[in-house]
């Protein structure tokens, strides 16, 4: 960190429009211009500048007046070198906090991406995608971990490759799939071994952490990462250092980590499988992606995405015209497979069908698929409202249908609490509550 000194008050404020400055350690007593006048003017015209005060003059009335004008602390010496230090560093990390904010508030409301190169992987026209877009181009240079929560088949990886890109480092951007490795493997495989760690190991080996040095690791299916193994992840994230198997010596790791899940981690905290600590330090920053249908916009991009892929996959001399009732038809199923899925539909479609324009006959979809497509995607009609009673045994009240309503997106979103809140358009603080209410 660089210090400048001005011993002349009056250089200040030359000096604050030429260059760009962290914090102002301010002296009350100063020729030509005092420390509090010093103060109003950097209170009012360079409000963005923090400024504490380092003085000899131990008066209460003087401290109050220079709180009141702006001043973050007020210091009297000879002060103590750990509390001048946390001093700096508290004020440094506030700056650095709201300046985030505020960057952070700007982008978001501006229209446009500033380089929409990093997301060309990502087929999507939604405005809810788009905004995703726009947070993680403000989040991602800052190297911090990112959660990534969404159901399967939503595009977890390509979101994740998307926010390395955008991270614009060197390294690579390694992936692993954490779902079922037990505590040696995981360490093996992160961390690499030492020749001789264990039998077979004839020889030294690195692991994936070393391959993604300056680079990303995305950690997938998060939520399934042995107990044991989330001990060895909040040290790599807490001190950025790790120890290859059968070494002493640590290993200093610059990857940046980014996990994924379609789990509810709050709910494994709560039954004992998911450190929370680790959660706390997971989830620095969170990507939440909505799935398909709750962006059914998007299925006329994709279908024809996927019908082109799929042609020059079986070698299909001319592309197939998509009937205009298919993205009707696909538009009302209830993809659980997301993206996925509907690419595997196509897929499916294309290679069975023969000739002319493929339509709604052509997808088999499944019938519980095409059942709560229907249900979901259709208005209410008096025959639904029927229903009702029939569902409940009697005509139900408001409250019924709510609990029916929450119970229904909570299975869909295979308990996770946040993605069943944008199932339902509400907060996941919202969700809680009303569980907390029927204990």
């Amino acid at each position: 960190m660089d210090v400048s000194i001005l011993a002349d008050s009056r250089l200040v404020t030359q000096f604050l429009d030429n260059n760009r400055v962290a914090l102002v350690l301010l002296d009350l007593h100063m020729p030509y211009i005092s420390g509090v006048e010093l103060l109003e003017i950097l209170s009012r015209d360079y409000s963005h500048v923090p400024v504490a005060i380092l003085t000899g003059s131990d008066d209460l009335d003087t401290a109050l007046t220079c709180m009141k004008l702006g001043a973050l602390d007020y210091l009297v010496k000879p002060v103590e070198t750990n509390r001048f230090i946390s001093c700096v560093k508290n004020i440094l990390i506030t700056s650095e906090l709201q300046a985030e904010v505020v960057g952070l508030k700007q982008h978001l409301l501006s229209d446009s991406l500033e380089n929409p190169e990093f997301f060309n992987e990502i087929l999507t026209c939604s405005k809810t995608m788009h905004a995703v877009f726009k947070y993680i181009e403000m989040v991602a240079p800052s190297r911090q971990t990112i959660l990534i929560n969404g159901e399967t088949g939503v595009g977890k990886e390509l979101v994740a490759s998307a926010i390395h890109r955008a991270s614009m480092v060197r390294g690579e951007f390694v992936v692993v799939n954490v779902a079922g490795l037990d505590d040696s493997m995981f360490s093996d495989t992160l961390f690499g071994h030492k020749k001789g760690a264990f039998t077979g190991a004839d020889c030294a080996r690195d692991g994936l952490l070393s391959r993604a040095a300056g680079g990303t690791l995305f950690l997938d299916e998060i939520g399934d990462l042995a107990e044991s193994s989330q001990v060895k992840l909040l040290r790599l994230l807490q001190q950025n250092e790790y120890y290859p198997v059968g070494s002493d010596i640590p290993k200093i790791s610059s990857a940046r980590i980014i996990v994924a899940t379609n789990a509810d981690l709050q709910i494994k905290i709560i039954g004992g499988s998911f450190r929370r600590d680790l959660y706390y330090r997971l989830c620095t920053h969170q990507v939440v992606i909505p799935p398909l249908r709750q962006r059914p916009e998007d299925i006329h991009l994709l279908t024809r995405h996927f019908v082109e892929e799929a042609c020059r996959l079986y070698q299909r001399p001319d592309s197939i015209q998509i009937h205009p009732d298919a993205v009707g038809f696909l538009k009302r199923c209830y993809f659980y497979g997301n993206v996925r899925e509907l690419q595997s539909v196509i897929n499916d479609a294309v290679a069975r069908h023969t000739s002319g324009p493929l339509g709604p006959a052509g997808f088999n979809v499944s019938q519980e698929c095409t059942r709560n497509g229907e249900l979901s995607g259709s208005p209410v009609s008096g025959g639904e409202i029927a229903s009702f009673s029939s569902l409940f045994g009697h005509f139900p009240t408001s409250r019924e249908v709510e609990e029916r309503h929450l119970d229904e997106a909570l299975e869909l979103a295979n308990g996770n609490h946040s993605i069943a809140a944008t199932h339902l358009g509400v907060t996941r603080k919202t969700i809680l509550n009303r569980l907390n209410s029927r204990k």
